[in-house]
């Protein structure tokens, strides 16, 4: 087991920091958002894993020759049916890591998911104080205020649409289609357990260069996604300016701690609007696609192949 503890180890490292710092320099990131963003999914569980599971295999290596045999012993210790004479001190470090970080992984996303509910319903209420439903747009509010402004508040029974005075006032009927339909298209898709996810990896592990470049690249990938979504309702030209005009305004703070999606414009996100990018190869898709199964298999597998053989 302790070969496997290694080569898991090795993955964790390589997770933590060459891989991620890569892909989000990538030029192909734009012309796949989708496949990019199942990649930096598979990169977060995958590294999430792999420490888990190297601390795990290392600690309970004196146990057992296998997996199965180790967490019977170990197992028999804590009942207090067995010693724990065979566990150095560094085993049992390992092995209190691997329970601690599992645990505070879990706890965190349970954390990060009821502050969100919280802050999304103390935004719902003070939109009701400070908002009127719009009269001709389903499920859209308007604040009155100059700023251009639009963002969303997901919810599975009241989601919302949130565009302020100004944002009409700047755009004609089409700009503001398209506005409208990015919006929406975050609700639809439900981004915001996206960013849920990768909010909370972040909370949970900030000193990880990982979790600092994933979250800010599921933002724009995201962003990206709802471009395409808008793409399919509107002109490009007409949505570039509503997006760059709605880029002049800033979400509310309430709206950022409600776990929204970011709206920023980003180069990468500007040119991809200015010029239509050329979509990959369906083989390099696939090569993605595989390279993001991978991943999430490989530590699986070495943890399940020595639940069984020596």
């Amino acid at each position: 087991m302790l070969l496997t503890s290694y080569l898991l180890a090795g993955l964790a490292i390589a997770l933590a920091w060459p891989v991620p710092v890569w892909l989000s320099r990538a030029e192909f990131v734009a012309r796949s958002p989708i496949a990019t963003l199942v990649l930096w999914q598979a990169i977060a569980l995958a590294g999430g894993l792999s420490m888990i599971g190297a601390f795990a295999l290392w600690g309970l290596a004196p146990l057992g020759d296998n997996l199965l045999e180790s967490l019977v012993e170990f197992w028999r210790i804590v009942t207090g049916r067995s010693s724990a004479d065979g566990l150095g001190a560094l085993h049992l470090f390992a092995l209190s890591t691997a329970a601690l970080l599992g645990v505070h992984l879990v706890f965190t996303l349970l954390l990060t998911w009821i502050r969100v509910h919280r802050h999304r319903l103390r935004h719902r209420r003070l939109l009701s104080l400070l908002s009127n439903p719009s009269p001709t747009l389903p499920k859209t509010v308007v604040v009155q205020h100059d700023t251009p402004v639009a963002y969303c508040v997901p919810g599975v029974t009241s989601a919302v649409t949130v565009v302020s005075r100004g944002l009409m006032e700047a755009l004609d009927e089409e700009g503001l289609a398209a506005v409208l339909a990015h919006e929406r298209a975050h609700l639809d898709q439900r981004h915001d357990l996206l960013v849920l996810a990768f909010e909370s990896w972040h909370q949970a592990l900030p000193w990880l260069p990982t979790s600092r470049l994933a979250r800010s690249a599921v933002h724009e990938l995201i962003e990206m996604l709802a471009d395409d979504a808008a793409l399919q309702q509107v002109p490009r030209r007409t949505l570039l300016r509503a997006v760059v005009t709605a880029a002049t305004g800033e979400s509310p703070v309430a709206g950022a701690e409600a776990g929204l999606p970011e709206g920023g414009l980003s180069t990468h996100r500007l040119k991809r609007l200015i010029t239509a990018p050329v979509p990959l190869p369906r083989l390099a898709v696939a090569g993605l696609a595989s390279a993001s199964a991978l991943l999430v298999l490989v530590p699986t597998g070495l943890v399940l192949v020595q639940a069984a053989f020596d």
